[in-house]
């Protein structure tokens, strides 16, 4: 779990529907500390998102790439990154918005000229 997603372990204290909580369903207590890829540590969620708005551009370049491989349909590739950072750069203008990074990606070479299956 350390090695594939640090993160979750800030949304451990959080249950399937999002209630709060301290121990899990064996009344262990809950550890939800973790250290980011860039070393960053954190405990909570609280910790995580202050971690994460430290750099928006990452975020944000991350939340791009997985938005853009949903929308393309297939996995991205060398030649997609200066789409992504294109994107991310003028989603900077609109504050990070959704609808910034989603116009951006609408508008991307990847996306407008992407082969449907036949």
């Amino acid at each position: 779990h350390a090695m594939i997603d640090p993160a979750g372990f800030a949304l451990e204290g959080f249950d399937a529907i999002g209630r709060s909580r301290v121990v899990d369903e064996s009344f262990n207590t809950l550890d939800t500390s973790g250290v980011l890829p860039d070393g960053t540590a954190f405990d909570g969620a609280a910790e995580l998102q202050a971690a994460l708005v430290k750099y928006p551009e990452r975020f944000v370049g991350t939340v791009t790439e997985k938005l853009l491989t949903y929308a393309l349909g297939r996995g991205l590739d060398y030649y997609d990154m200066p789409a992504v950072r294109r994107i991310v750069r003028d989603a900077e203008a609109g504050g990070y918005g959704m609808q910034s990074i989603i116009v951006g990606i609408v508008n991307s070479y990847p996306f407008l000229h992407r082969r449907s299956e036949s």
